[in-house]
């Protein structure tokens, strides 16, 4: 007979993925539910309406909402597509691989690309950003395409200076931002900072199943979706303000709904600061925790070396030269029962990823960090102990 893999550890697994993320028991049990007609009155009015109204205010917008059946890779494409005409021009400053996947895209749907370099520990200069829009004397480009929480690398951008960067150098393009790993995470201000097109979805602050995306779009926007000729259909935002649910050119995802009511309802009896103190509280642990093991700089590394660019989302981890990442990540999910993120594109088996977003808590952190630390020790990785410590004494006097 063929070998069997070995069984999983019991017990309930700790997931530290920085998404898809923890699902709230009450919201799987909202999504649990036999499937209603979605044009029926009941749904719309007191399920439909109530959860685009809220998730318009996660967002901080008084803009329109464009919702869909996809990943945000989807609402990306929504964006842009909507947005833009063959041959237009983007500006996509370089944070990771989410930045490069959307640079992708936008060639592949027949735009130009303009790459602003950048390290990726680090992320984009504002200043940078503002000179290449001022030597685009044509005003050739045409969207300016950011990631506000880069997933893969760890590293947040400030949006506020970016904005204050484009009317510096006084251009009129477009300002994108793709919030998916930072909404109901960390601070988010849709029409107060200045965002045209605002790309969110499901599976990471929202605590919902993947599958669910949406953009948010200023008035600057509309106007520019008015003269936009790329191809579309299923994601046309003219097709969509024709149905009275103002998105989805197809079924609703009913289930989905019922969740993202309780995700809100969730959300806003803890209140938004709230929300957003206890991720910046749990994420400091985290890094306390990995700065001990680090040690005299053997051990691994904070991928970001800027502390104030931190995400409050996700740490990734960087080895120690000659050691791999998936090692660590595999001991852990085989050994301890705790899944991490890994490495994405040039990243992989250099660096590991904890996820500390949504729906989580002190215990639920430690012992991914106990479990990661004992990872560390089984896989031989230099590192100074203590790091579990070092996060309980923050937490203690926290």
């Amino acid at each position: 007979m063929p070998d069997r893999p070995a069984p999983r550890p019991r017990g309930r697994q700790f997931f530290a993925n920085p998404g898809p993320t923890n699902i709230p028991e009450s919201v799987l049990r909202a999504i649990d539910r036999a499937a209603v007609d979605f044009n029926d009155a009941e749904f719309v009015e007191t399920v439909y309406h109530p959860a685009r109204a809220g998730l318009k205010r996660v967002l901080g917008t008084s803009a329109e909402l464009f919702m869909y059946t996809a990943s945000g890779h989807g609402a990306w494409e929504a964006g842009l597509a909507n947005l833009l005409s063959p041959g237009d021009t983007v500006l996509i400053p370089e944070s990771g691989f989410f930045s490069d996947q959307w640079a992708r895209m936008a060639e592949r749907l027949g735009l130009r690309l303009r790459k602003l370099d950048a390290d990726w520990r680090q992320g984009a200069d504002p200043a940078a950003i503002e000179a290449a829009l001022k030597a685009d004397t044509a005003h050739e480009i045409k969207a300016v395409c950011i990631v506000h929480n880069e997933t893969s690398t760890g590293v947040t951008l400030p949006l506020p200076d970016i904005r204050a960067a484009i009317d510096a150098a006084r251009h009129p393009a477009l300002y994108l931002a793709d919030t998916i790993s930072s909404l109901a995470c960390m601070p988010f201000e849709m029409d107060a900072w200045g965002i045209d097109c605002a790309v969110g979805g499901s599976q990471k602050g929202l605590m919902l199943p993947t599958g669910f995306s949406f953009t948010g779009a200023s008035a600057k926007a509309m106007a520019a979706h008015k003269t936009a000729k790329l191809p579309r259909f299923y994601l046309d935002w003219t097709i969509m303000m024709g149905r009275g649910f103002r998105s989805f050119v197809g079924t609703v995802p009913v289930s989905l709904f019922y969740g993202l009511q309780e995700s809100l309802r969730l959300l806003e009896e803890e209140g938004k600061d709230a929300v957003f103190a206890r991720h910046a509280r749990l994420a400091e642990g985290v890094r306390r925790c990995v700065q001990t093991w680090a040690g005299a700089n053997d051990g691994p590394q904070f991928y970001c070396v800027d502390p104030g660019r931190r995400s409050n989302s996700v740490t990734a981890v960087l080895m120690p030269d000659g050691h791999d990442a998936e090692a660590v990540r595999s001991i852990a999910l085989q050994r301890s029962n705790v899944s991490l993120g890994g490495g994405l594109g040039r990243l992989g088996g250099k660096v590991f990823r904890i996820g500390h977003m949504g729906d989580l808590n002190e215990p639920m952190v430690l012992g991914t960090l106990a479990a990661v630390e004992l990872a560390l020790r089984r896989a031989g990785v230099p590192h100074q102990k203590g790091g579990v410590d070092a996060a309980m004494e923050y937490y203690a006097a926290s």
